[in-house]
């Protein structure tokens, strides 16, 4: 092989390790991540859940944060009000139906820079059998630690606010005094705790 082509190949070889150094694959832990909502009761008092069960991952360009993306998926059968009957209507063809849609799931499009330690990401939220893209605001990630383990981690919050009835999640009642039982807007916040994933996988 000619000495100027050998040379390209090595910076071309050189390039694509520093690129996949920079991008940092991380996977979700389900055990120290939760996704809760608050949405109004009866117009006059903030009713709060979470959802048990959050898996994903998280590919993080040190280099340019643009090039950043995460995918999450949320099993919709885990919703836990701390209410037995309100956690089964819920679940029912009232709300979520789970049954028919067991999932909810999010697919970033576009990550920005929003300041110092946060950050701007817009996706596709899909929820109910309907897309629709959201924006999530997120303060993080953090810094990376060790854990007792050996395995690094990081964290980040996010936050966003949607109407229900755009995810077609219209089912109501009214009340005698005017208004309604449930409000359409779900105020949702997402703690996510972070594992590297071993280099090849």
């Amino acid at each position: 092989m000619h000495v100027k082509s050998k040379f390209a190949l090595s910076l071309i070889l050189l390039t694509l390790a520093a690129s996949a150094r920079a991008q940092s694959p991380w996977a979700i832990d389900p055990v120290h991540s939760t996704a809760a909502f608050t949405v109004r009761h009866m117009m006059i008092n903030n009713v709060r859940g979470e959802f048990g069960k959050v898996t994903g991952t998280l590919v993080l360009d040190g280099k340019d944060i643009t090039k950043s993306t995460v995918e999450a998926t949320i099993d919709a059968a885990t919703v836990n009000t701390h209410n037995a009957d309100r956690d089964s209507d819920l679940r029912s063809d009232h709300f979520f139906d789970v049954a028919k849609y067991p999932n909810l799931s999010f697919k970033s499009t576009q990550v920005e820079q929003a300041g110092p330690g946060k950050l701007r990401v817009i996706g596709d939220l899909t929820m109910h059998g309907v897309t629709r893209s959201v924006v999530l605001d997120v303060d993080g990630p953090s810094p990376e630690v060790k854990d007792p383990w050996g395995n690094t981690r990081i964290g980040a919050s996010a936050s966003t606010r949607i109407n229900r009835k755009d995810w077609g999640l219209t089912y109501n009642k009214a009340l005698e005094t005017g208004g309604v039982l449930v409000g359409d807007e779900i105020a949702i916040t997402l703690d996510l705790e972070f594992v590297k994933k071993p280099a090849g996988k």
